[in-house]
């Protein structure tokens, strides 16, 4: 199997190179970095697709890249989240269908889901509704990725691009900027800053309230890469989750009983809750043996021990 991996030095992408390493060691990946390749540039990609003339195409496309950020990077930087990610779906999928790659996995987002839409989200519920305001440039670009791989394969059967949506992910390998980075990111970086610190109080964005749902990222993957050989048998989108959610100030508190923390928590409630809800209906995944193998609290002791080796 010769394998294109976009996004290979984010959490998700860099957990594929990891778990294919161990998984699937007779796999060949090519995984250029953003400095070896711009997924912006048609032409850029359109080339690292190609190959050189007469070489065998990739037998699999894995879309892992792309700009992501918590809630505050999306509301300041609407723009970059929204045209950014659009060429770099429209780039990798339409490129791979004009290479004659067969077979691809598009990596979704809960984001792509209407806001506060019924109480398990399924996915024909794309589209169903108006999506989350604050996330809103980025939803859109990856709902548009999700729609392009459905009307290649209508247009061309022997085509196999399919979607995994996968609920909040956390990890090793995750981004720990205070104004861009991921909720769980950011609660493990602020608690564990205030631990070391003696702070008495640790600041939670919003009121705390909003539910989340969230998946270690290494069984997500696992997932992935089990089904990659048989692509041909997997539906054109999926959801991937944990099949329950907590809500914000939740996380806080299991993660400060991970790490030691025994001080207060404050609300600051300038910043936006986001969605109040988006549990994902698993039930698809379900019948296709998946199930999360990673508790909340080992996958915390696993993310903060990758998090503290890399300071």
């Amino acid at each position: 199997m010769r394998v294109f991996l976009t996004g290979g030095t984010g959490m998700v992408g860099s957990c594929f190179l990891r778990l294919m390493a161990e998984l699937k060691p007779h796999w060949q990946v090519t995984a250029p970095t953003r400095a070896e390749l711009d997924l912006c540039d048609r032409q850029q990609v359109l080339a690292a697709l190609q190959l050189q003339a007469g070489a065998k195409p990739y037998d699999l496309v894995i879309h892992a890249g792309a700009k992501v950020g918590g809630i505050k990077a999306n509301q300041d930087h609407m723009v970059d989240f929204f045209t950014q990610n659009m060429m770099m779906g429209l780039n990798v999928i339409a490129g791979a269908a004009q290479s004659g790659i067969k077979n691809l996995i598009n990596l979704g987002s809960s984001c792509m889901y209407p806001r506060n839409f019924g109480e398990k989200l399924r996915e024909e519920d794309i589209l169903a509704a108006p999506l989350e305001p604050t996330n809103e440039g980025y939803a859109l670009a990856k709902i548009s990725a999700q729609r392009l791989c459905v009307y290649l394969m209508r247009e061309h059967p022997e085509l196999n691009y399919k979607t995994i949506i996968p609920c909040n992910l956390y990890g090793p390998g995750d981004r720990y900027d205070a104004s861009g980075g991921h909720l769980f990111a950011h609660i493990i970086m602020k608690t564990h800053a205030a631990v070391m610190s003696g702070a008495e109080q640790v600041e939670i964005w919003g009121d705390g309230t909003a539910r989340r749902e969230f998946v270690y990222v290494d069984d997500m993957v696992e997932f992935a890469i089990r089904f990659a050989d048989h692509l041909q048998d997997f539906p054109d989108t999926v959801n991937i989750g944990a099949g329950c959610d907590h809500t914000v100030r939740d996380y806080y508190e299991i993660v400060a009983d991970c790490l030691g923390y025994q001080g207060e928590f404050y609300y600051n409630k300038n910043y936006p809750n986001g969605m109040a809800h988006k549990l994902m209906d698993i039930t698809l995944a379900q019948s296709l043996g998946w199930s999360p193998k990673t508790s909340l609290k080992e996958g915390i002791h696993k993310t903060y021990e990758a998090y503290r080796g890399s300071r």
